[in-house]
C-alpha cells in the first residue's frame, strides 16, 4: 500500500479480534482510510507521520499473558488519539497504572450501557434516556482506573465500560461498537474519527478499485494469471478486477465439480466466454471429485480433498498455457479469519475454507487475493464499480466447495441430484414471491437423517431436508429470515411432493453466532 502513505489514516492495531477487520471496515465507510497491524509488527513498521488515531482491537488474549502481549508502548506518549476496545480498553488501563482482574459475571451477547458522563466520545449515542443496547464479549474488566481516567458509562456487572482520559485523548470501551448488535456503535466510531482525531474524509469505493488494480499490475508484472473461476460473486468480481489489470494475460478456468447448484454450469460459460468475451477454459470434473469425496464424512477433510484437487486441476492448466506464475482466487476476509488470522495475531480457528486452510502447503503457484481484506457488500459494491450486472453481483454468496458441505456425512451423486432439485426449488420460490433481494444468503441442505412419512397411504422412509435463509451486512454475524407461514408451507410440499427422496422439510432459525452460516 505504498501509494496510500500520504494519506490520514486511522491505525488499528490487531490482538487477534475476529472484528478487527469489521473495525476497519466501518472506519472506511466513514469515508476515511484505515490501516491493520499485528500487535507483533509495530516496531518494525510504523511511520506515524499520517497516523492520526490509533485503535486497539478486542481479541482472545488476557492482560496477564504479558508474553504474548508485545507492542510499541510507547504509542502512548505520541499525543494522538488512542481508543482501545473490549481487550484494547483493558490493555490501556493495565499499561497506564489501572488493574484488569478476572470478572465476577462474564458477559456475552446484549448489555444495557447506563451514561454517567458526557463525553465527545458518546455524542449522539445515549437516547433521551441516556441509555444504549450494546454488544458484550468478555471474561475480564478493569476494576481500577489509571490515573487521570474517569467513567462516561458503565453496565451492571462493568462499572468501567466507557473511560476516558480526555486531556491525552485516551478512551476504552468494553464492548463492541463495530458489530451491528450494538445500537448506534458507528457513531462511536464516527465521533473518534471525526471529533477526537479531527481526519478529514478521503475514502472511496472508487479509490478502492484503482488501488487494487495497480496492486495486481505490480505484484503480477508481465506473468501470466489463471482465476479460480466459480460464477459466484467473489470469483466474478475478481476475473473482472484482474482483467481490467491485465487483459489478456488472465485465463479463467471453470471447473465443474459436480457441486454446483443446478443448471449453473451453463450459465457460468455463457456469461463469462460469450458476454465478457474473457479467456474461459471448461473442465468438467464432476466424476473426479465425487469419487474422491466416497465414504468421507468429517467436514475438514472434505475441505482439504477438495482444495487439493482444485490446485492439481489449475497446476495442471498453467503447465498447458505456459508461463503461468499466478492462481488468483475470490477469498474475503471472513474466509480468513474463520480459518486463521489475517495479521499473525492469535485467533481461533472456526473452520478451514477450501481456498485458506484448505490448499496444499507446497504449491507451485502462488496467490493473488486482492478481496482478502474485504467483505461481502464491499465486493458487491466493487462488482458494480466494475460493471459487472446486478445478476452476478446480487447473487446469494455460494461456498467454493459447493454443496459438498451442504451435505454432512458421505456425499453420493443421489444425494447431490437430490438436493440441487430441492435447492432450485426454494431459490426460485424466493425469486417468484419477490423475497430473494430481502435475504442475504439462502440455502437448502440434506441432512444425514432418515424419518418416517407417509405419501398416498404408504409409508416412506426417507432425507430431511434443512432451509436456510439468513440477513446479514457481512457475513460475520447473522440473523434469520422470518418468513410467512404459508410461503413455507408452499415450499415444503413443493420439495416433498416433486422429490423422491424427501420427506421432511425443516427451517433453521439459529443466528450467527453461535452457529456458522452454512453447515460445515
Amino acid at each position: 500500500m505504498d501509494h496510500n502513505n500520504n494519506l490520514n489514516k486511522i491505525l488499528i492495531i490487531d490482538f487477534g479480534s475476529q472484528f478487527t477487520q469489521l473495525i476497519a471496515r466501518r472506519i472506511r465507510e466513514l469515508g476515511v482510510f484505515s490501516e491493520i497491524i499485528s500487535h507483533t509488527k509495530l516496531s518494525s513498521k510504523l511511520n506515524k507521520i499520517d497516523v492520526k488515531g490509533i485503535i486497539l482491537s478486542g481479541g482472545p488474549l488476557n492482560v496477564y499473558q504479558s508474553k504474548k502481549v508485545k507492542f510499541r508502548k510507547d504509542i502512548f506518549k505520541w499525543k494522538i488519539p488512542i481508543l482501545g476496545i473490549c481487550f484494547g480498553h483493558q490493555v490501556i488501563s493495565k499499561e497506564l497504572g489501572g488493574n484488569v482482574k478476572k470478572a465476577k459475571s462474564r458477559e456475552f451477547g446484549l448489555a444495557k450501557l447506563k451514561r454517567l458522563s458526557k463525553s465527545k466520545l458518546t455524542d449522539n449515542f445515549f437516547d433521551k434516556k441516556g441509555s444504549n443496547n450494546v454488544w458484550m464479549s468478555h471474561a475480564d474488566e478493569v476494576t481500577k482506573l489509571a490515573k487521570g481516567f474517569k467513567t462516561i458509562a458503565k453496565t451492571e456487572t462493568s462499572k468501567f465500560s466507557i473511560v476516558e482520559n480526555s486531556s491525552r485523548k485516551l478512551y476504552g470501551i468494553q464492548f463492541h461498537p463495530e458489530v451491528t448488535h450494538t445500537e448506534k456503535g458507528k457513531v462511536i466510531l464516527k465521533n473518534f474519527v471525526f471529533s477526537i482525531c479531527m481526519i478529514k474524509k478521503n475514502w472511496s469505493l472508487k479509490n478502492q478499485k484503482l488501488r487494487l488494480v495497480k496492486d495486481v499490475r505490480k505484484k503480477v508484472g508481465k506473468s501470466k494469471v489463471i482465476c479460480a473461476l466459480s460464477g459466484g460473486v467473489d470469483s466474478s468480481v475478481v476475473a473482472k478486477l484482474i482483467h481490467n489489470a491485465i487483459g489478456k494475460q488472465l485465463t479463467c478456468v471453470f471447473v465443474n465439480t459436480g457441486l454446483l447448484r443446478k443448471n449453473e454450469e451453463k450459465q457460468v460459460v455463457k456469461i463469462f466466454k460469450k458476454k465478457f468475451k474473457i479467456n474461459l477454459i471448461y473442465v468438467d470434473a464432476k466424476n473426479l471429485f465425487l469419487n474422491k469425496l466416497k465414504k468421507v464424512n468429517d467436514p475438514e477433510k472434505k475441505r482439504k480433498i477438495i482444495g487439493n484437487l482444485f490446485i492439481k486441476i489449475f497446476e495442471k492448466y498453467a503447465k498447458k498455457i505456459k508461463n503461468v506464475k499466478y492462481l488468483a482466487q475470490g477469498t474475503l476476509y471472513p474466509d480468513l479469519i474463520e480459518s486463521k488470522s489475517v495479521t499473525g495475531s492469535q485467533t481461533s480457528k472456526i473452520k478451514s475454507h477450501h481456498n485458506v486452510g484448505g490448499l496444499p502447503k507446497k504449491m507451485k503457484l502462488k496467490l493473488v487475493e486482492p478481496l482478502r481484506l474485504l467483505f461481502k457488500d464491499e465486493v458487491r459494491k466493487l462488482g458494480l464499480e466494475l460493471k459487472l450486472s446486478k445478476e452476478i453481483v446480487l447473487r446469494h454468496p455460494f461456498p467454493g466447495p459447493g454443496l459438498a458441505i451442504r451435505i454432512p456425512g458421505e456425499i453420493t451423486k443421489d444425494k447431490v441430484k437430490i438436493l440441487k432439485d430441492a435447492d432450485d426449488i426454494f431459490i426460485n420460490a424466493l425469486r417468484d414471491h419477490n423475497l430473494y433481494k430481502d435475504i442475504w444468503q439462502a440455502y437448502a441442505a440434506l441432512l444425514p437423517v432418515k424419518t418416517v412419512g407417509v405419501m398416498g397411504d404408504n409409508r416412506t422412509y426417507e432425507y430431511m431436508c434443512l432451509l436456510r435463509a439468513i440477513t446479514s451486512e457481512d457475513g460475520m454475524t447473522a440473523d434469520t429470515f422470518n418468513f410467512k407461514k404459508d410461503f413455507m408451507q408452499l415450499v415444503s410440499n413443493k420439495i416433498i411432493n416433486n422429490i423422491k427422496g424427501i420427506n421432511r422439510v425443516v427451517y433453521d432459525i439459529t443466528s450467527k453466532p453461535p452457529s456458522t452460516i452454512e453447515l460445515e
